[in-house]
């Protein structure tokens, strides 16, 4: 009897341990530093080295952001790094470290910018005298992703280093590059050799090239970025009465113990309060509160089924007071994004890293007319509207092919519903996926009746 007990309750053990893994599989969200949506992106900072002096060198530091819908964001990037021997900066345009650090073994009335080990350098702000910039620098470290802006999607400024090396031999690259947006996310190689850059001249007639050139190129993980998602995805549909929220607690939970006092009620009076206690907190969300403690909330509305298209309407909220997002964009993955006709007041653009598949479509606001997410209250929400055509051969409301397959917000994957409780059409033949929590039930209930007979 024992002997039976002990082997049913191994097996019994086996078998939750297989669903679990299976559960976790499908469930699992990558959040590496590859992103199958655009597998080329980076940031590669350009370390130019543009003249040598007695007693060091002037550089050119360029932030290139080749990823295709992932920028940063107010209050901007901070770079840093650490010397390899004891070099300072001893002049700076275009940008600026954040402290000076101890240059009391420098004597006269001039010492340097910088004498830290580790300096961490920041963008200027706009409105910087003309004497103190550089091209592309002074944008307070905002730097707009490729397809949006490629013309803002770089920055940069100048240095003039000291104590260091004269010629290519003996000068040394910096080591242990750090970039903050302003928190983590980003995780820098090393320093390399290449070909010096080449400039053209405005009139295209002359090129010139630098002395000496690093490459560092630096790749973003969410889950280094935070440990929780930031965004989550609802549906709904004319065919269904249902609205399928947010997963309850997708980005946190409103009693958390590790997190107190990180939402407020949406009519509080408090909400000012909490603003201004920000401190150190002051890029930590302050959400509303919801069951779902999301910042972002995507949510996508199959509106009309016409003769020929079908129409979507797609709403972003804002539940966050604390941020504001410029320059925000939504990335969706959906089959029939080969047949979209068209967009009302967002800008589309479609993303084609494997040229034969075309499901997947990158879109962000209008200037000066919604691409400024506001903060959360009223005018905390944008919309816009898709039209498809229908491809018969594909097209169909059936088993949730209406609803897309992914959703980023600002480059961050969000927390999708489970495909069984996606709306179904009235008539739907076929019964939901049975969900793992039923199915747990059942083997449960088969385990207390064959106890039962033992």
């Amino acid at each position: 009897m024992d002997l039976f007990l002990a082997n049913l309750f191994s097996s019994f053990t086996r078998i939750l341990l297989l669903l679990f893994l299976l559960h976790a599989s499908f469930s699992f969200i990558s959040t590496d530093g590859y992103d199958a949506f655009d597998p080329t992106g980076n940031i590669t900072i350009k370390w130019d080295i543009m003249t040598w002096n007695a007693d060091g060198y002037v550089a050119v530091v360029t932030i290139f952001n080749f990823y295709k819908y992932r920028h940063i964001e107010s209050p901007g990037w901070q770079l840093g790094w650490t010397w390899a021997k004891k070099e300072v900066i001893w002049n700076m345009m275009g940008g600026q470290a954040t402290e000076q650090g101890d240059c009391s073994r420098f004597k006269g009335t001039i010492i340097p910018h910088c004498c830290k080990r580790k300096p961490t350098i920041v963008d200027l702000m706009p409105g910087t005298p003309y004497n103190q910039q550089v091209a592309n620098c002074c944008r307070g470290g905002v730097i707009s992703s490729w397809v949006q802006d490629p013309a803002n999607a770089v920055s940069s400024f100048q240095l003039t280093v000291n104590q260091a090396g004269t010629n290519n031999t003996t000068a040394r690259a910096p080591q242990n590059f750090t970039l903050n947006t302003p928190g983590p996310g980003y995780t820098c190689g090393p320093a390399r050799t290449v070909n010096p850059s080449k400039f053209v001249s405005e009139d295209k007639r002359r090129v010139t090239q630098a002395l000496m050139t690093w490459n560092i190129t630096c790749m973003y993980s969410q889950f280094l970025a935070q440990k929780t998602p930031t965004c989550c995805v609802s549906l709904s549909s004319f065919y269904s009465k249902s609205i399928v929220s947010c997963p309850t607690c997708a980005c946190g939970c409103q009693n958390s113990i590790t997190q107190p006092g990180i939402c407020v009620e949406s009519e509080s009076p408090n909400v000012p309060s909490a603003l201004s206690r920000s401190g150190k907190n002051s890029h930590a969300p302050l959400v509303q509160c919801t069951r779902h403690m999301c910042p972002i909330r995507v949510h996508w509305h199959i509106k009309v089924n016409y003769k020929e298209y079908w129409r979507v309407k797609v709403t972003v909220t804002n539940f966050n007071y604390r941020m504001n997002y410029s320059q925000w964009n939504l990335v969706v993955q959906h089959p029939n994004f080969e047949h979209l006709t068209r967009t009302f007041s967002f800008n589309y653009e479609p993303l084609t890293p494997y040229a034969s598949i075309n499901d997947t479509a990158m879109f962000w606001g209008t200037k000066f007319y919604n691409d400024l997410l506001m903060h959360a209250g009223p005018s905390g929400n944008i919309q816009s509207e898709l039209i498809f055509w229908k491809e018969k051969s594909t097209f169909s409301f059936e088993k949730g092919w209406g609803f897309p397959q992914r959703i980023y917000f600002n480059g961050d994957n969000c927390v999708m519903p489970p495909p069984d409780l996606y709306p179904n059409l009235p008539n739907a033949s076929v019964p939901r996926v049975t969900s793992l929590l039923c199915l747990l039930t059942m083997i449960l209930v088969s385990l207390v009746i064959v106890l039962g007979y033992v």
